[in-house]
């Protein structure tokens, strides 16, 4: 049996199956084995870790504990619960509109950040004015569809990681910013800012930086460097306002304080700072790297409902969830009636009921015409019955995304 158990509990000869730290980022330490020592015990106590996955079976047993399927459902629950509130951000045109001028956003933004990125490397001149104008036409596309971006986040290259969660940060602060009504500067700045987030990792060594196996404890304090170098750079480029700053600088920090690069705690973090870390945690948590496979939006945003108060801020986990949806645009989802679709937009008015895009049956195990379904439309009987992972069917989601 499987069960989440307190650091308190944790003891030589347990099999640990999942250190439950992915809000570390860059995490690429082994997550399964018998723990052989206290000293790796205190090792993964200082990372602040609260509560482990142990196998009761492969190891030692203990009474202090919850199932895994107790915690599943009970973050299950909590995100049912958030879905109860309206989304913040409404469509102005439809989302075949919008595709066409997000896929040239998109675009654009991957080729402006690595452009950008590629001169500070170099230490050429740089113009900040195509990443404003960049910033601002992001935050365009978002208010006439949230949804349109959002569909070319799902389609991932896990070999271009570095410049797509750039992107697809600055999209979810936009979306999170919009939701919680930012004035227009502030999101503008915090939206630069989730843009050059990752702007110091260009002096990390490319041998840590795409480092396939895990990371030794030196090289992780050395890719620890980047959230510092981010700000100093950023600190030195004319043209950024202040926040810009803040938001690239904290949002590795964590409420518990087991953050960096200053180790800030509560309210110590802005605002900014704890909404990046969010949209940050979620999007490396959701997306294929060389060393990890993501998770499903859905389960993605269980993992921050649990570590909401201690590693993340929970009332903005909250808000967080509400802006994108119980299932996010990409999201797999079951259908009571059988059919398996991809989430393409989410709906206005009840975040349970999204637009789904049906293409194959369950129960006949086979292929059916493609189809959108609109979950809330009168008359429509479906409902969602669960989320599941694209892999259990072998299913590219990306393939039904695109238009």
């Amino acid at each position: 049996m499987i069960k989440r158990i307190p650091i308190t509990a944790l003891q030589v000869g347990m099999y640990i199956t999942d250190l439950n730290n992915d809000w570390i980022p860059h995490n690429t330490q082994r997550k399964r084995g018998v723990i052989r020592n206290e000293a790796t015990i205190e090792k993964i106590r200082a990372m602040g870790v609260q509560f482990v996955y142990i196998d009761a079976e492969k190891g030692l047993d203990t009474q202090d504990y919850e199932t895994a399927s107790e915690v599943d459902a009970r973050n299950e629950e909590a995100l049912q619960n958030a879905g109860e509130h309206k989304p913040g951000v409404s469509a102005k045109v439809s989302l075949e509109q919008e595709m066409e001028t997000a896929q040239g956003i998109h675009t654009q933004a991957q080729g402006l950040v690595d452009s950008f990125m590629a001169n500070v490397k170099i230490g050429a001149a740089v113009d900040i004015a195509p990443i404003h104008q960049l910033a601002d036409d992001l935050q365009s596309s978002v208010i006439r569809n949230p949804n349109a971006l959002g569909c070319l986040g799902r389609i991932r290259d896990k070999d271009n990681y570095l410049l797509e969660h750039s992107v697809n940060l600055s999209v979810l602060m936009t979306l999170f910013g919009q939701y919680r009504k930012l004035s227009a500067d502030v999101l503008h700045q915090t939206v630069v800012g989730a843009l050059l987030h990752d702007l110091g990792k260009i002096l990390t060594p490319d041998n840590i930086l795409h480092k396939a196996g895990k990371l030794t404890a030196e090289e992780f304090e050395v890719m620890k460097l980047h959230a510092r170098q981010s700000r100093d750079i950023l600190l030195a480029t004319k043209g950024i306002g202040e926040l810009t700053v803040i938001t690239a600088a904290q949002h590795h920090e964590r409420i518990d304080g087991t953050g960096y690069p200053e180790g800030l705690k509560g309210e110590e973090i802005s605002i900014y700072g704890r909404m990046a870390a969010i949209a940050d945690v979620y999007d490396a948590i959701t997306a294929d790297r060389v060393y990890h496979k993501g998770m499903t939006p859905t389960q993605g945003l269980k993992k921050l409902l649990e570590w909401s108060g201690s590693h993340l801020d929970a009332a903005l986990v909250q808000d967080f969830i509400h802006c994108v949806g119980l299932y996010p645009v990409g999201s797999l989802v079951l259908l009571e009636s059988g059919r398996l679709g991809v989430v393409t937009e989410t709906n206005e008015d009840d975040l349970r009921l999204p637009v789904v895009r049906v293409m194959y049956h369950t129960k006949f195990r086979a292929p059916i015409t493609i189809t959108d379904v609109d979950l809330a439309k009168p008359g429509n009987q479906d409902r969602i019955q669960r989320a599941v992972d694209p892999g259990l069917y072998k299913i590219d989601v990306g393939k039904f995304l695109s238009y």
